[in-house]
């Protein structure tokens, strides 16, 4: 089977009826996905496939820590025996690692997960913070304020995001620019 239809099988029967936003928005973060073609060349359907996978560790049969990059990654190494690519972007997507630090298992992921190539985990990052939690499109800016309204700005998440924040900008400005340079202009968000 196909790596991208792996993985929407698999996304499907864990997200889909326990958890049908999570699933729109693993559905939408994958139609970002397929939209930076252009720019991934061979890693196109590879990054569809984390994109599509990164929120699995929300499921509630695989949800064990609470930090579901870990537990995402965790399951799709150890039950599913996935591509070591598409693990590390699931257990790195998203500036993880920040959010690892604040729940004191920041050496569990980096120990655990080799990071994946920059240019490859900045795609995700836009993938990710550019839709919504309903799968429609959005800005990063509007997607960090949505999750900080969501979760509060004193929790573990809230802190993680807004110290993410930077660096979220600054990955979305650079697949923006590669997207632009790749296909002769501006694309709509």
């Amino acid at each position: 089977m196909e790596l991208t239809q792996w993985a929407y099988a698999l996304a499907e029967s864990m997200l889909s009826k326990p958890l049908p936003r999570r699933w729109a928005h693993s559905l939408g973060v994958a139609e970002r996905a397929r939209s930076l073609a252009p720019v991934l060349g061979e890693d196109a359907a590879l990054l569809e496939s984390a994109a599509l996978l990164h929120d699995i560790g929300y499921a509630p049969a695989i949800a064990t820590t609470g930090f579901h990059p870990l537990d995402g990654a965790r399951f799709l190494r150890h039950k599913e025996g996935a591509d070591e690519r598409v693990v590390s972007l699931v257990a790195h997507h998203s500036c993880a690692v920040l959010e690892a630090e604040e729940r004191g298992l920041r050496a569990d992921l980096e120990t655990e997960f080799a990071q994946e190539r920059p240019d490859l985990r900045d795609a995700l990052i836009f993938c990710d913070m550019t839709t919504t939690p309903d799968g429609r499109r959005t800005t990063p800016a509007a997607r960090l304020e949505e999750i900080i309204s969501r979760y509060g700005p004193d929790t573990i998440v809230g802190r993680f995001i807004q110290r993410a924040a930077p660096e979220i900008h600054a990955a979305t400005a650079r697949i923006e620019r590669r997207l632009a340079e790749a296909t002769g202009g501006p694309q709509p968000m």
